[in-house]
């Protein structure tokens, strides 16, 4: 049982680590996928033939593709972040067991998680 426990708390410290670097290259790459200028006009200006003129309301679609790029990579950084979010409660939750092989484990998982 405390094993078993032990070793689940190290795996959500390992995957925890691995989804903060994993948010980490997604902004790297976000960041990349922004246009060279950051003007207003490069961001909200649609690109020729992407958009329909009698389509009263812009869609995702009428943005230049480094606007809808940039755009799912910030759909897939909330998404990590969530995770994240939702990792680092559960493993905060299980150290406040004051259970001091609990608190070992997620120290392990921690560490192991971030030096690979």
């Amino acid at each position: 049982g405390m094993v078993l426990s032990v070793l689940v708390i190290l795996l959500l410290s390992v995957l925890y680590e691995a989804v903060k670097m994993g948010k980490a290259v997604l902004l790297r790459r976000a960041l990349l996928a922004l246009p060279r200028s950051l003007s207003q006009e490069a961001l909200t200006e649609p690109q020729q033939g992407d958009s329909d003129p009698a389509q009263g309301s812009p869609s995702l679609m009428a943005f230049p593709i480094s606007f809808r790029r940039w755009f799912w990579f910030h759909v897939a950084q909330t998404l990590f972040h969530v995770v994240q979010v939702v990792l680092g409660y559960m493993v905060m939750l299980a150290v406040m067991s004051y259970n001091g092989w609990i608190f070992l484990g997620a120290i392990a998982g921690s560490t192991l998680g971030y030096f690979m």
